[in-house]
């Protein structure tokens, strides 16, 4: 794909001025630390434009898939939003697949016209087993591909445990944008209905059973547990100037993407 030069201020080697997202502008020159601390997302402006690829590392492990309304529904719906917005500026798209392995079954998407083989494939995407991030992400850093914009979305669970996953996207040399699926239960798992006493939880991606006695002992230390694995992820967006967005995947998400994005909103 040709470099694009032009008048108008894009992306490029010289740094020129930060100002607000507006639908169209590059993903990858958006500024997460100002993000971070404005609530509010700014891009950075220069004086020239090189394209640059995107890849997007889609979750298909059972977890994913599992509660209703599914994780896997908002992460396919923000993959197309994202997606969408990277092809309109003729930017190649690449979507991976994975679950325990990445899926390599196409060449990268580019250009408008390319926008409904992006659905078609995020159609195709069917539920797999277990969730091995961290081997999938160390796996894509020794891939030789051109730097890019990596966007994982996931809900970043992983019997590796959070420490691994974040150790292994540390190794990209790509930019990074982190698209975490939540339900309103993950922190607070007391809202679950029948989550009290004696209950028996089975793990959907290894088949494994566990009894548990629901005390508030127990609820206290998951919650932990919780907390820990969310500051990780946060702590990471901030060492690496990453980005973090967190949906909710029982809400609609292009109305989350476009309060996120601004006024402007997401234009497919």
């Amino acid at each position: 794909m040709a470099e694009q030069k032009t008048p108008a201020r894009g992306q490029g080697l010289e740094f020129a001025d930060f100002k607000p997202y507006v639908a169209g502008d590059d993903l990858r020159a958006i500024d997460w630390n100002i993000y971070r601390r404005l609530g509010r997302v700014f891009v950075r402006v220069f004086e020239e434009r090189q394209d640059l690829p995107l890849y997007i590392l889609l979750d298909l492990s059972s977890s994913m898939f599992l509660e209703k309304p599914s994780r896997i529904t908002a992460a396919k719906q923000a993959a197309l939003a994202l997606g969408a917005i990277a092809l309109n500026q003729h930017d190649a798209v690449t979507l991976l697949p994975f679950s325990e392995k990445i899926q390599l079954s196409h060449k990268g998407l580019s250009g408008k016209h390319q926008l409904l083989n992006l659905v078609q494939l995020l159609e195709h995407g069917e539920q797999q087993d277990k969730t091995s991030l961290a081997d999938v992400v160390q796996e894509l850093s020794r891939f030789p591909l051109r730097q890019g914009l990596v966007v994982i979305i996931s809900d970043f669970f992983d019997n590796h445990g959070i420490d691994s996953v974040v150790s292994a996207i540390s190794l990209l040399k790509h930019r990074v944008l982190l698209v975490q699926l939540t339900q309103p239960w993950d922190a607070t798992p007391q809202s679950l209905p029948g989550l009290t006493d004696d209950v028996r939880i089975q793990d959907c991606e290894t088949g494994e059973f566990v009894d548990v006695q629901v005390t508030p002992k127990v609820l206290s230390n998951y919650m932990q547990a919780y907390q820990k694995f969310t500051d990780a992820l946060t702590e990471l967006a901030k060492m690496r100037s990453t980005g973090l967005l967190q949906l909710n995947a029982s809400e609609p998400v292009l109305p989350q993407l476009a309060t996120l994005f601004g006024q402007g909103g997401l234009r497919l």
